[in-house]
């Protein structure tokens, strides 16, 4: 065998499906984790660990200086919030924004994006309040790439019919988040 034909052989140890190394390499802006995710259906369970978990770094972060409700409102918020943005993301992506090559199924973008939001897991530390607030933005703005990575990524879509998705979801999200925060306020 040649050095050349070496480099072809694509070798996939357990490492290579551990979580841990699959957030990072999300984090990372890595497309091929994003790629790789998609068509692992195994890694269905990841991903819902993953939103869970950083979902519950936000209720700590966020919900810590003030009391359990806190921690608990800012948990159950992200993860509904996780839920119907995935859920608006895979409705506009399939059906308003499609093109002719856009082939996926739900599980493909949840699990895409389910490690798309394996920066949220920083927020855990807003606990620290000067933290909180630069950290939520860099968090925010770190999103934006993973998620217009994972959308591109499972529904295979250009950089910019991903980005109009996202940006789409985000307008229709904000909308409803402020309904369910202010319905959860009442």
């Amino acid at each position: 065998m040649t050095d050349y034909e070496q480099d072809e052989i694509i070798v996939s140890s357990p490492q290579d499906t551990n979580i841990v190394s699959r957030m990072i390499r999300a984090a990372r802006l890595e497309p091929s984790l994003y790629e790789e995710v998609e068509h692992d259906r195994d890694a269905t369970r990841q991903a819902a660990f993953v939103v869970v978990g950083t979902s519950l770094a936000i209720g700590i972060g966020g919900g810590f200086a003030t009391n359990l409700g806190g921690l608990v409102f800012f948990t159950v918020v992200s993860l509904v919030s996780w839920v119907l943005f995935a859920w608006l993301t895979y409705f506009i992506g399939t059906r308003w924004l499609a093109g002719p090559e856009t082939e996926a199924d739900w599980g493909q973008l949840a699990r895409a994006l389910g490690f798309a939001s394996a920066p949220r897991a920083l927020l855990i530390l807003g606990v620290v309040p000067p933290l909180a607030l630069l950290l939520l933005f860099v968090v925010n703005i770190w999103m934006l790439f993973t998620t217009v990575i994972a959308i591109r990524q499972a529904l295979d879509f250009s950089t910019g019919r991903a980005i109009a998705t996202a940006i789409i979801g985000w307008i229709v999200l904000g909308v409803a988040q402020s309904i369910l925060i202010a319905v959860m306020l009442a």
